[in-house]
């Protein structure tokens, strides 16, 4: 599996913001700017974060991008399915799965085993992990452990 582009710019973006504290904004052309995110891009993952409840923006001389919750309360799953949606690793997971052999395929234990891992890695994995870490800059995502 792996996460879209957009969601690893989101998850990007996520965490400069929570790297800048609660209370600041950045410009969106700042934020594409130091993590590398093209604009179109960025302007799309704002809005699809904003949606979400994850991210606040106001218009105006004073206004920006900031975090909607603190970086405590914003998992890294939450950002991710926010862009891409549901963690999916196969659609057997799913409800009502497409697998024509449905439960007495010896694959399906494995795959739910996996999705349900890592749907509980990334919902307990929260921004403030990443903050005082050194990581400073918030240029380079670190990795989860």
């Amino acid at each position: 599996m792996q996460i879209t582009r957009q969601a690893d710019y989101a998850v990007r973006a996520v965490l400069y913001l929570a790297q800048l504290g609660t209370e600041k904004r950045a410009a969106t052309s700042q934020i594409a700017q130091e993590q590398a995110i093209p604009p179109s891009f960025l302007a799309k993952i704002v809005s699809q974060l904003s949606v979400a409840g994850l991210l606040q923006t106001s218009r105006g001389a004073r206004g920006g991008v900031s975090l909607a919750r603190s970086p405590e309360l914003i998992s890294l799953l939450e950002v991710v399915e926010a862009i891409d949606g549901p963690i999916l690793l196969n659609e057997c997971v799913s409800a009502g799965g497409a697998c024509q052999f449905g439960d007495s395929c010896p694959m399906k234990p494995v795959w739910c085993d996996a999705q349900s891992e890592l749907v509980q890695r990334l919902s307990a994995t929260t921004f403030d992990r990443f903050l005082g870490n050194g990581h400073g800059n918030g240029k380079h995502m670190p990795t989860a452990a």
